[in-house]
């Protein structure tokens, strides 16, 4: 090989090389509120279909669970990415993590108390002095201001109700532990369902008919990224992509629910039952006719939710800059880069 040759062959394996970087996917990880279940079949349909791939991006979907609280993961640094119900992460952000909401996925709330109607409750009158059972690690917060509303103490008694630390499962309600229990409209009433229980046996309280309803799942990620405009961009094209990966699942709901189903290594997952969930989803998401837009409205009604909890408010101050929508007008106005 002649000198030229050598000098031609070596420019050529470097233009490969940096050509290849020049190509390779950007790096993303999303920690998710949950377990693998249909509650995020967006997120898992856009990684099978190639959805996140044609965006440029390498994806990582963490799943989460009891004891992943998804604020101190983003804190920490454990991702550029997580899905969070707004009052959990507006109590994370008084609290010095800088959270940004950049897109609002569910539209509406799914969460309820589901009570048994052999405990003689019928109104929300009713449940004083009765046992109810809530979720804690951030999913407490939209109860308490529910309660705070009714004027009714969280400390027991005669006047106020008795809360109950529920695990993430309905056995308080069905072993008659709890009068009521909090649950999802997509899930763990369908599980009551599945146990046993007729609709006519529940009364179920929908926090969006209560007037106390708060936004839910949304992508939310740190000021400092969006002020990136490499990671902004980054986070646009995963917004995108996500977004056409829900819109798929809605559209194809039984290939959705086989995906999640490859998707889960646990083995605890239900086609049936993740069938009736995806269903129940579809009902939150759309609708808004902008596919993950946050509506300021309804950001600003959670704040006053939120900050009527009376003596014990779950924020003491509406937030400042808690919410954005320049990743999602990057995503959505046709300026998302390849790169």
């Amino acid at each position: 090989m002649t000198q030229i040759s050598k000098i031609v062959t070596l420019a050529l394996g470097a233009w490969l090389l940096l050509g290849g970087a020049a190509r390779a996917a950007d790096n993303l990880t999303v920690q998710l509120k949950w377990v693998v279940q249909a509650q995020f079949a967006g997120y898992y349909v856009a990684q099978a279909k190639g959805f996140y791939k044609d965006a440029g991006l390498n994806v990582t979907l963490k799943p989460g669970g009891p004891d992943i609280d998804p604020s101190q993961v983003l804190a920490a640094g454990g991702a550029d990415v997580i899905t969070e119900w707004m009052p959990a992460a507006l109590a994370a952000r008084e609290k010095g993590v800088p959270e940004v909401n950049i897109a609002q996925v569910f539209q509406r709330s799914g969460l309820e108390l589901t009570c048994r109607k052999d405990s003689g409750i019928r109104t929300p009158a009713d449940f004083k002095g009765k046992t109810l059972g809530v979720w804690f690690a951030g999913n407490e917060y939209p109860f308490l201001s529910w309660m705070a509303k009714l004027g009714y103490s969280t400390d027991g008694g005669p006047n106020g109700v008795t809360v109950l630390k529920q695990g993430f499962n309905v056995d308080p309600l069905l072993q008659k532990q709890a009068a009521c229990i909090s649950t999802m409209t997509y899930n763990e009433y369908w599980q009551l369902i599945e146990a046993g229980m007729k609709p006519s046996q529940l009364v179920v309280f929908k926090y969006q008919d209560e007037g106390v309803a708060t936004l839910e799942d949304g992508l939310w990620t740190t000021e400092s990224r969006i002020k990136d405009p490499l990671m902004r961009n980054r986070l646009a094209r995963f917004v995108k992509a996500s977004m056409r990966g829900w819109e798929y699942a809605i559209a194809h709901q039984p290939e959705a629910v086989n995906i999640i189903m490859a998707a889960d290594t646990s083995g605890a997952l239900g086609a049936p039952h993740q069938t009736r969930q995806l269903a129940e989803i579809a009902k939150l998401i759309e609708g808004t006719g902008k596919p993950g837009y946050l509506d300021y409205a309804a950001a600003n009604r959670t704040v006053h939710v939120l900050l009527t909890g009376a003596s014990k408010p779950v924020i003491t101050h509406p937030p400042v800059g808690a919410w954005t929508h320049a990743v999602w007008d990057q995503a959505f106005a046709g300026k998302v880069a390849s790169r």
